[in-house]
């Protein structure tokens, strides 16, 4: 088990034993810039979180993901001004989907995103602004179709197009 330091920091020696390599191999990643660090007097610390990243990398978005977390982040803006309207129409369109997907495995995102609903509005603006796996899924089963207008949706699009 490795235990941190008192500031919730890890040493170099004990960031090696986490990824199965040498101390100086820890020092060069730091070196290069690919593992963030802080010094310690003339030590290096390291914080758990960004071992834990370059142990497991999150996987890039492909454009459609993409697409969707810009379309996604939209809503946001809608559900922050207006959560009650935003929320209200996300139920309905749950209650017409889950009629129609009974059985399958679109049911189960569709109630992944009631129980999120029901957590809150603080719940919900993570998932349509996250890149984390759960985020995307839930994204592909979006119940947020009407919130934003064809023009907004359109003008949004477009902005995504310029963007690269």
């Amino acid at each position: 088990m490795v235990t941190t330091t008192s500031e919730g920091l890890l040493t170099t020696g004990q960031v090696a034993k986490l990824l199965g390599s040498s101390r100086q191999q820890v020092v060069n990643l730091c070196e290069r810039g690919e593992l963030p660090f802080v010094k310690v007097g003339m030590h290096r610390r390291i914080k758990r979180d960004d071992v834990e990243a370059l142990l497991h990398p999150k996987p890039e978005l492909t454009r459609d993901q993409l697409k969707s977390l810009w379309l996604h982040q939209a809503v946001a803006g809608s559900l922050v001004t207006d959560p009650d309207e935003v929320l209200g129409k996300a139920r309905e369109n749950l209650d017409r989907l889950l009629r129609q997907h009974r059985g399958t495995m679109t049911e189960v995102w569709l109630n992944r995103w009631q129980n999120k609903i029901n957590e809150g509005v603080g719940a919900v603006l993570k998932v349509l602004t996250s890149d984390d796996p759960e985020a995307v899924e839930l994204r592909q089963n979006s119940p947020f179709a009407g919130v934003l207008s064809q023009p907004q949706r359109m003008k949004i699009l477009e902005s995504f197009r310029r963007s690269g």
